[in-house]
């Protein structure tokens, strides 16, 4: 029985966890500044409960985002079935610019949180690691990217764009963004083609040479 309590227990716990991130993550996309308090009495939480689960506002708002990261970091392995590698890489970015984007208040929670950390280092777990670290070893293998890249390198390469006002015509600057951030990954790869250099061309047969002018 005391087994079966404790189940019951972790069970619960996990479930008031979810409750919190489910009601923050529609708390924060109303409004970046939703207060904490708020949040907890809508999710049936006391305030014990929820500082346990996260002692702070900045831990809220990244779990909330690797949360939501998850459904998708699940389309990094669907595109690779279809896509080849870099294809799959740059709209896998497309559709994370267009979900962090679309959840406006929470793209201004993780803007003004993220800038606090100063990079979006601290995003790399979990999920979005998984799928980063798929994409990138695929690229890895098919030599459209630099080897050696960590999901770490992504993750600061991209973080300029949670510096852009969803609120915005956003979009035509997220795609100069990662369109740079893309071929910056792309530079050094084995499999980038080159530039042929123009090589002499050869004398023609019969115009020029020390046998020309014979018959």
């Amino acid at each position: 029985m005391p087994e079966e309590k404790s189940v019951t227990l972790r069970s619960d716990a996990q479930r008031n966890r979810e409750r919190i991130l489910e009601v923050a993550l529609a708390e924060l996309t109303e409004a970046a500044d939703a207060p904490l308090s708020t949040i907890a009495r809508k999710a049936g939480v006391g305030q014990g409960t929820f500082y346990r689960n996260f002692p702070n506002r900045e831990a809220l708002v990244l779990e909330v985002y690797r949360y939501e990261m998850q459904q998708v970091s699940e389309t990094a392995a669907q595109l690779l079935r279809t896509r080849t590698p870099d294809q799959a890489l740059r709209e896998w970015m497309d559709r994370l610019a267009q979900y962090a984007m679309a959840k406006a208040g929470l793209a201004d929670a993780l803007r003004r949180t993220t800038s606090q950390y100063g990079s979006l280092a601290q995003l790399g777990h979990g999920p979005v690691t998984r799928a980063v670290t798929l994409l990138l070893k695929a690229n890895e293998d098919a030599g459209t990217v630099r080897p050696g890249l960590t999901p770490d390198d992504f993750l600061l390469a991209i973080a300029g764009l949670w510096q852009i006002d969803p609120h915005s015509d956003w979009q035509p600057r997220a795609t100069r963004l990662l369109d740079l951030v893309m071929d910056g990954l792309r530079a050094g790869a084995p499999g980038t083609p080159r530039t042929a250099t123009a090589e002499p061309e050869a004398p023609r047969s019969g115009t020029s040479g020390p046998e020309s002018g014979r018959t």
